[in-house]
């Protein structure tokens, strides 16, 4: 079965005479990115395109885990009590993502990397490298113990993030959504109305193709599962993104440990939940509610979402097959 979702705000302007398709990609934060594009009558595509790519070469060195002389890297290896100053982006981001922490009750943290890195999911001594294993009870134990006192505090008017000792963020759950949208910005800034835009899979888009049609997109399947039926969704102001228990997991005994932790906890996410997809109105909304739902479960993350009207399906494994669960928003879509 194919359902087919439209959002329930459409703009029905079209391109400007004489717009063309242009396409472009690139790669970026350990991924590719590409943008299509209706370009209008003098707009030059090359510079366009490098004004994505600078888009994002600038959340790379504000927020890479990777890259030692990040801001966030240096952030983390910073002293107790140190108070840093922060770039319009990284405050935009830091910002929702604790915003969204406290509405999940910590099921989503942004300050969690201490747990990323001790599951071999971080930078370093990763999970798929030889010589890993697993963390020990106590190790884990120790890094729930002093969570409460290693959260970042972020100062709102003076726009700054202190150091209370030991915290480590990591944005990887929310950077690249939030990458996304800079894009769409970038072309919305130089006067493109109508285009896609995606990085790793996550995307956002805005009016029409050359046809008037929207930028339809195929929601993420589970791989290795019966299918639940075909979905498309028109992208025409909206992104969406899919967090999924199949991306990087490893084998831990009988269990598979999945790479989407559970911060309460210290351990990753232990249910049947297989997939949660996301439509929002940015990106980086898309990105991080995916992955607190995530966490949160079938039950639970189901409840959240209808609490605040959020536009979600969960995918829970039953067998060798799926059963699909939708919230109110996303079915008001349904075509």
């Amino acid at each position: 079965m194919r359902t087919i979702l439209v959002p329930l705000n459409v703009d029905a302007a079209m391109p400007p005479g004489g717009s063309t398709l242009f396409t472009t990609s690139g790669t970026s934060m350990g991924t590719t990115w590409s943008a299509r594009l209706m370009l209008p009558p003098g707009a030059d595509g090359a510079v366009l395109a490098q004004a994505l790519q600078g888009e994002l070469d600038e959340i790379v060195a504000q927020m890479s885990h990777w890259d030692e002389d990040s801001l966030l890297s240096r952030y983390n290896r910073a002293p107790a009590g140190s108070w840093h100053a922060l770039p319009p982006q990284f405050f935009a981001v830091a910002e929702y993502a604790l915003q969204v922490a406290a509405a999940s009750g910590g099921a989503y943290d942004p300050a969690a990397g201490a747990l990323v890195d001790l599951w071999g999911f971080g930078a370093r001594g990763r999970y798929d490298q030889p010589g890993f294993q697993a963390p020990q009870a106590e190790l884990v134990a120790d890094v729930i113990a002093r969570r409460g006192e290693r959260q970042p505090v972020l100062d709102h008017a003076g726009r700054r993030l202190l150091q209370p000792g030991g915290a480590i963020l990591d944005f990887s759950s929310v950077a690249k959504g939030y990458a996304v949208d800079r894009m769409a910005a970038c072309l919305e800034d130089r006067s493109v109305r109508h285009f896609v835009v995606e990085a790793g899979g996550e995307l956002r888009g805005a009016g029409v193709k050359p046809d008037g049609q929207p930028w339809w997109v195929e929601v993420e399947g589970v791989p290795d599962c019966e299918t639940v039926g075909q979905t498309i969704v028109a992208l025409h102001g909206l992104a969406i993104a899919t967090s999924g228990d199949y991306r990087r997991s490893f084998q831990y005994g009988m269990r598979r440990m999945a790479h989407t932790l559970d911060p309460r906890s210290g351990y990753p996410a232990d249910h049947d939940l297989a997939s949660v997809t996301v439509l929002a109105p940015t990106c980086m909304a898309a990105d991080a509610l995916s992955t607190a739902l995530t966490v949160l479960g079938p039950d639970d993350g189901l409840a959240f979402a209808e609490q605040r009207g959020i536009a979600a399906r969960f995918l829970v494994r039953a067998g060798s097959g799926l059963k699909e669960t939708t919230t109110g928003a996303w079915r008001s879509m349904l075509q």
